[in-house]
């Protein structure tokens, strides 16, 4: 198998900058736009940052960890790339674009491939109703925040905020609630992956509170409306017996 034309990326940190000189002397330095893959070198932040940059390109990530977690990537080693591009299998994911619509009725749009999360801004707790196709779920939710997180955003914000790991098969989104005070015993929901969910913000000058769709934050929200994107998709690449659905799977049995 021939393997595809790489192009390589990475952060900042001195880790990642010592990988890619090291991969550049090996394999060449091809421009981003004539490459058939994108090789990102860092932690997860930076994979994120490459998808977004390569958004509407269509054009598949290869990640190796230079970084701390590295959920979202490969080991990391200058040998063999060649063959381990050309071995490579794909993850598909479908970010969540969101709608937010502020105080002075501004439009806001972003895509989220990890989270949309609605924060309180000031030492009140925010108050807000959430809305799921159409039919009022819950009239009022005292919280921190809330979030509705993609299957492979899952283990991140989400996972710390006692939500649960979804498959990516599973076709399915976590709405999980942030500090909640009341309803207090409420943890949330599992939501189909076509569900439109919409948040009000109430007493959004009092309670003022702010929505963030991954690296995008809109500031005095007092709407907004998440939902999966399915014209959208990015294509993450793995080593074989290492794949992003064994990697959720293996997340549900870490203690």
């Amino acid at each position: 198998m021939i393997p595809p034309r790489a192009a390589f990326l990475a952060s900042s940190a001195p880790a990642a900058q010592e990988g890619l000189a090291r991969l550049v002397e090996l394999y060449g330095d091809l421009p981003e736009e004539e490459a058939e893959v994108i090789v990102a070198l860092g932690g997860d932040g930076f994979m994120l940052e490459t998808l977004h940059r390569v958004l509407h390109r269509g054009i598949p990530v290869y990640g190796m960890n230079r970084g701390s977690v590295g959920f979202l990537m490969n080991a990391w080693s200058e040998n063999g790339l060649p063959a381990r591009l050309a071995e490579a299998q794909a993850a598909t994911l479908h970010p969540l674009r969101m709608m937010a619509l502020d105080v002075h009725g501004k439009r806001h749009e972003a895509v989220a491939i990890n989270e949309v999360s609605l924060l309180r801004e000031t030492r009140q707790v925010a108050k807000i109703r959430i809305t799921v196709d159409g039919r009022e779920r819950l009239a009022e939710l005292s919280c921190d925040g809330v979030l509705v997180s993609t299957p492979a955003g899952s283990t991140a914000y989400n996972l710390s905020a006692h939500g649960p790991i979804v498959p990516l098969s599973a076709n399915l989104l976590p709405l999980t609630p942030i500090s909640a005070f009341r309803p207090r015993r409420w943890r949330g929901a599992l939501l189909p992956s076509e569900a439109q969910v919409v948040f009000e913000v109430l007493e959004p000058e009092k309670r003022p509170v702010a929505a963030v769709a991954d690296f995008t934050e809109v500031r005095e929200v007092v709407r907004v409306e998440v939902r999966e994107d399915r014209t959208v998709s990015l294509t993450l690449l793995f080593d074989p017996g290492h794949g992003l659905s064994e990697r959720v799977i293996a997340e549900q049995f870490t203690v």
